[in-house]
């Protein structure tokens, strides 16, 4: 029988392994940690909980991220709509240059979505589904595309919708392309959002789409944030501005998305 002095000692000891692999890693995941330790996956849930409460990690989809690395706070829209206008002007022309006659699309909220939408060519035979309620605005000014709005709460912080109704909206949709914004982009840990129900809604996106192009100026590479949406392995294409690090342009890399310089 294991006395409960022992038990706090494995707990302890088990604990402070866990803390040096994500201040060497930078991340852990639940379920190898489960398999390593011995210890059922809620025991690892309660073990990466106890280090968020003491200040060690941040908890991420199926895992934890050390503190020092996650960008926790996420600006308001207003702040977002005046950074890297020129970048996102760029981007946002050059994403819309992919758009095919007959494409169907997905525009992710944000303000890179919605140059996007600004330079969209305005024809009958392209249909856009899209969660935000700015980029609804933009599209509304153009008179011949088809344009799918997908319900749901509204998130007055961003001004986009998502939840249960967003999620379901989605099941029987199958797109050409979607164009997926960026909060935090590292090779790593993949890409990365500050908002929870936003990385679901991303995931289920991904999954409605033949093509995944991420958008995002160059501020965004590096960042972690606290919600995983995909690897980087899982895009297609990057389009982002020509302050890119050398590891994002240069082919040897090893990445496979195709890279598009706004």
């Amino acid at each position: 029988m294991t006395t409960p002095n022992r038990v706090t000692r494995d707990t302890s000891e088990r604990r402070r392994q866990i803390t040096t692999m994500i201040k060497s890693r930078g991340s852990v995941q639940v379920a190898p940690l489960s398999d390593m330790f011995g210890v059922s996956m809620q025991t690892i849930r309660k073990d990466l909980h106890y280090l968020e409460m003491h200040g060690i990690a941040a908890r991420a989809y199926g895992g934890a991220i050390a503190a020092e690395v996650v960008n926790i706070s996420e600006a308001p829209i207003e702040a977002k709509q005046i950074s890297h206008t020129g970048e996102k002007e760029r981007i946002g022309r050059m994403a819309a240059a992919l758009v095919e006659p007959g494409d169907s699309i997905m525009l992710d909220s944000g303000t890179t979505a919605l140059q996007i939408a600004r330079f969209l060519p305005d024809e009958e035979d392209i249909t856009i589904v899209t969660n935000d309620f700015g980029v609804l605005g933009a599209l509304s000014q153009k008179r011949h595309l088809k344009i799918v709005m997908l319900g749901g709460e509204l998130r007055r912080k961003n001004m986009a919708f998502y939840g249960a109704q967003t999620l379901a909206s989605l099941e029987d949709l199958r797109l050409d392309k979607l164009f997926l914004g960026v909060d935090g982009f590292d090779i790593e840990r993949g890409i990365t959002t500050h908002f929870e129900p936003e990385a679901q809604l991303n995931r289920k996106m991904v999954q409605a789409a033949r093509r995944v192009i991420a958008v995002t100026d160059s501020s965004k590479f590096g960042k972690v944030c606290l919600h995983r949406i995909i690897d980087i392995s899982e895009i297609d294409d990057l389009i982002t501005d020509s302050d890119a690090p050398d590891y994002i342009q240069h082919p040897e890399n090893g990445l496979n998305f195709r890279l598009h310089l706004a």
